[in-house]
């Protein structure tokens, strides 16, 4: 018997359980203690894998490395605080160091701060006309295609400052450049360049052979940290020529605020799109890593509409301090979730642990060579460029999502992000054409005998209609049974697919009961094979 199900009444003799079979119950006080406990530990996971790469993402935008750090911080203990998905974690992320890296080099880093504020602006209203859905309806394939062109364009990039050289302003001249600087190392002659390229690979190495050979009880360390730590070593041991971090002495040095001249020039299109731009992506990646975030635990679900606003707060502040965007970034959020995490003080307190190393020790960040943080975000720009998915996306969904994954990564690379993102969008469109007639979905969401619900779609479901049916298939409670009839669906676009696919795995994580009728070539497309 456990302690919720005793009455208020006196137990009799009769009642009395055997004490050696009575488990007791933790007291609030414990359980909170627990929590805290986890909460903590987790903080500290995602604290040593967020540092590098707040500092390594912010020198790949092509800003100090401290604008990163600051961006942590308020994306930790800020928005942390205020988000509408607790476990998730938010920060720098490489998703957008293409598009500040062209921004500044464009408009200038005093820019980047109003440019921010207006984005974050946009974020906010975003979320207050409940729009946070509707950024789930972005077709799978635009948005792994943009990560992984934008992978290639990180790679491209640091790849220059492994021989101690600084990344161009147009990321397919990068790319069409390295074979030449590969041609620049002399191992006859160990000089900056060798010294450079050396540190840096000592750190992709320390990296995944980590990662690689770590034993189950050091799985949380991440392979980042170690790598940096081994490149640190040995510039320091040797005292080798490289380039070091520069970090200032205090952290409110760091903050710059936009004048007055900055904001004015909000005005000039080219800007005004540049901030659409920035809030249109950063909410998609927010949005579906939180999405990803949902899926890995049986916590609270994420109120987008929320985060959506929460984010939005978040870039305000970081154009106030003249730092770099944020994202929900879904590396840390992953490592915060394996690391135990069971509330958003895990968050919290890894924005304070980056806060306290800033403010108390930056004389240790000003020890790392910055081709150790080249390092890392080579191998965190290859990670983005998952040809995995578009392996999926063939097998599942045939040619046309994987042709639009494909488009999308060569026009981010050799044209810019939005433009690539427009291309990729317009091809989702493409896929609609067949039942350019019939585009309407009638969704019927009622009971099904005394404890069942049956949803039935009739129509064409497309991502045109995905907010309206994830709200509907969203709101099932776990603990009943549902029936998801499809039997008269006549066209099924790749991205409302994959939100089934992905909600019937959320179902079965948790063992929640679901049925699915269907044909068997939808069955196939949702993952169903050999399911009754």
């Amino acid at each position: 018997m456990s302690s919720d199900n005793v009455n208020d009444g006196p137990m009799t003799a009769a009642e009395a359980p055997d004490p050696a079979t009575v488990k007791i119950a933790p007291a609030p006080d414990a359980r909170a203690e627990k929590t805290l406990t986890r909460d903590l530990v987790s903080s500290v996971v995602v604290f040593l894998v967020a540092l590098p790469l707040c500092m390594g993402i912010a020198v790949a935008s092509g800003v100090p490395a401290e604008k990163g750090l600051i961006t942590g911080i308020i994306g930790g203990i800020v928005v942390g605080a205020l988000a509408g998905s607790p476990l998730q974690v938010s920060g720098p992320a490489a998703g957008l160091a293409v598009i500040v890296f062209e921004l500044v080099q464009r408009f200038g880093l005093g820019m980047l701060g109003p440019i921010l504020v207006l984005a974050g602006m946009i974020q906010l209203a975003a979320g207050a006309l409940r729009l946070g859905q509707w950024f789930r309806a972005i077709s799978p394939a635009v948005v792994h295609g943009m990560l992984a062109g934008i992978g290639i364009l990180i790679v491209a990039g640091q790849a220059h400052v492994l021989f101690g050289n600084g990344p161009g302003p147009h990321g397919l001249d990068n790319l069409l450049a390295i074979p030449a600087a590969f041609g620049t190392l002399n191992l006859g002659d160990l000089g900056a360049t060798e010294a450079a390229f050396g540190v840096g690979l000592v750190t992709i190495i320390g990296m995944l052979a980590w990662e690689k050979l770590r034993p189950a009880r050091l799985k949380v360390v991440p392979g980042a940290l170690l790598g940096v730590l081994a490149a640190t070593i040995l510039t320091q041991a040797f005292n080798l020529p490289v380039k070091l971090v520069e970090v200032p002495a205090s952290i409110a040095a760091a903050v710059q605020v936009p004048t007055l001249a900055n904001f004015a020039r909000l005005a000039e299109p080219t800007i005004f799109i540049t901030a659409i731009a920035i809030a249109f992506i950063a909410s998609a990646e927010t949005l579906l890593s939180a999405a990803a975030v949902d899926r890995m635990h049986t916590g609270p679900r994420t109120k987008y509409n929320k985060e959506l606003g929460a984010q939005g707060i978040g870039n305000m502040l970081c154009g106030l301090a003249g730092a770099l965007p944020m994202t929900g970034v879904i590396v840390r959020s992953s490592a915060n979730v394996q690391a135990g995490a069971r509330t958003r003080m895990s968050a919290i307190f890894h924005g304070v642990w980056i806060l306290g190393l800033v403010a108390l020790l930056p004389w240790l960040l000003r020890l790392i060579p910055a081709p150790a943080l080249a390092g890392v975000l080579v191998v965190t720009g290859w990670r983005l460029v998952s040809f995995d998915h578009a392996k999926h996306l063939f097998a599942r969904h045939g040619l046309l999502p994987t042709i639009t994954w494909a488009v999308t990564l060569v026009m981010v690379v050799a044209t810019d992000l939005l433009t690539g993102v427009l291309i990729g969008m317009a091809l989702t469109v493409v896929e609609l054409i067949p039942s350019i007639r019939r585009m309407g979905l009638r969704i019927r969401d009622q009971a099904a005998g005394e404890h069942h619900r049956e949803v039935s779609l009739e129509g064409s479901a497309t991502f045109l209609h995905l907010p309206r049916l994830a709200k509907v298939l969203e709101a099932a409670p776990n603990s009943s049974p549902i029936r998801l009839n499809l039997e008269r669906v006549g066209m099924l676009d790749h991205t409302m697919a994959e939100m089934l696919t992905e909600w019937l795995k959320g179902r079965r994580r948790v063992s929640a009961p679901v049925e699915v009728m269907a044909d068997e070539p939808m069955r196939r497309r949702l993952a169903l094979e050999g399911e009754h």
